[in-house]
């Protein structure tokens, strides 16, 4: 007599993945030049991209020599360790070599710290309209995350210390911060680590830090002597142009630094972006005028936003946000006219757009066509 036979459960694998990484809403970056040319039947040569940050000169004319004679080695692995990247930046930054984490790009750095000392059931802090991969790395590893309200659109750090819980691993601290531009003070960065128990990992994350006068720029590296709990982030995707390389790295305790090496990915940095970064990092009158440039380019578009009539916020790094009233309206307008400019409702800012800091040609485009859309002219 034959057995019935059993009927097979059904299987999704889907459905197997962890629930909070089905609910993971993907990092949405800015819109390429091809997309924007392919819906809008546009010619890519007449469309600029102000949406992602990047500098608008390019990369440093060193490190693009530097990046093209590292291709003739294509055919080999990359130094996984990085020795003379590291030795450059500890060299650069006054720490020792063993500080040094490198990563592909500063997001692999933020997941590193995350993936070293969050756990499923533990929780980071991180402030309201911070840069978007703080909770998102958070949740792809099932942590909690605790966001705190900001102040002035800025990081209120005071209420992030008492926001600490006794189930904290990390706080995640932008200066300045993304995509609204705050920053604080070194003085009153220094008091909030003070604050901040030993037990807890505190990564401040400087993107944007070359943008910085001089005189507002933090010795954060000095910093790690006296908090063996600081991890310093730093990126080559922006003051350096090396956004298409993905090249960044973290400076922090030696025993921290040995935890997050042991999660990061072997040749998680590829040789071509490890000699332009080498190069870049040498070519400081690069990085000077990148910075001159943008200081001439922040005054012409808040000058052009005053002219408009549109608030804005103050911004240290190479982009600034302002109100735009039906943000989303603007942005499509703009976006008919080849400009493409960043949306940020997924920071809790639906009435805000974020435009980078172009050349000045791309910030005169930038305002003409924002001043068309306002106007309602078709």
């Amino acid at each position: 007599m034959n057995e019935p036979k059993a009927i097979p459960e059904p299987f999704d694998p889907c459905e197997r993945a962890p629930s909070y990484v089905r609910s993971i809403a993907p990092y949405q970056p800015g819109k390429p030049i091809s997309e924007l040319a392919r819906e809008m039947g546009l010619d890519e040569a007449g469309i600029i991209k102000l949406a992602s940050n990047e500098n608008p000169r390019g990369a440093s004319p060193l490190a693009l020599a530097a990046a093209k004679a590292a291709l003739e080695e294509a055919g080999r692995y990359p130094d996984g360790n990085g020795f003379e990247l590291k030795k450059t930046i500890a060299s650069r930054l006054g720490v020792g070599m063993q500080t040094v984490v490198l990563g592909n790009g500063s997001n692999d750095v933020l997941e590193l710290a995350a993936h070293a000392f969050l756990t499923p059931g533990a929780s980071a802090v991180y402030s309201q309209h911070a840069f978007a991969v703080y909770p998102l790395v958070t949740q792809a590893i099932g942590a909690r995350g605790i966001e705190v309200a900001a102040r002035d659109f800025g990081h209120d750090l005071e209420a992030m210390a008492m926001a600490i819980q006794d189930d904290t691993r990390i706080v995640f601290v932008a200066n300045p911060n993304n995509p609204t531009g705050t920053w604080v003070a070194p003085d009153g960065v220094r008091r909030f680590l003070r604050k901040v128990p030993a037990r807890v990992l505190v990564v401040l994350d400087e993107a944007y830090s070359e943008y910085l006068p001089p005189a507002e720029q933090a010795d954060s590296a000095g910093w790690l002597r006296e908090f063996p709990n600081l991890v310093v982030s730093r990126t080559l995707s922006k003051a350096y142009g090396l956004a298409g390389l993905r090249i960044g790295f973290a400076l922090a305790h030696p025993q921290v630094a040995d935890l997050m090496n042991r999660v990061r990915q072997p040749f998680n940095v590829n040789s071509v972006a490890q000699a332009a970064a080498v190069a870049a990092l040498s070519d400081e009158e690069f990085v000077r005028q990148s910075f001159e440039l943008n200081r001439a380019g922040m005054q012409q578009l808040t000058q052009g936003f005053e002219k408009l009539g549109l608030a804005w916020i103050p911004s240290r790094g190479n982009f600034v946000s302002f109100r735009a009233g039906n943000a989303q309206g603007v942005y499509q307008g703009l976006l008919r006219r080849g400009v493409i400019v960043r949306p940020i409702g997924s920071y809790g800012m639906p009435q805000h757009l974020r435009v980078t800091v172009g050349l000045a040609s791309e910030n005169r485009r930038f305002l003409d066509a924002l001043a068309t859309v306002l106007s309602g002219k078709s």
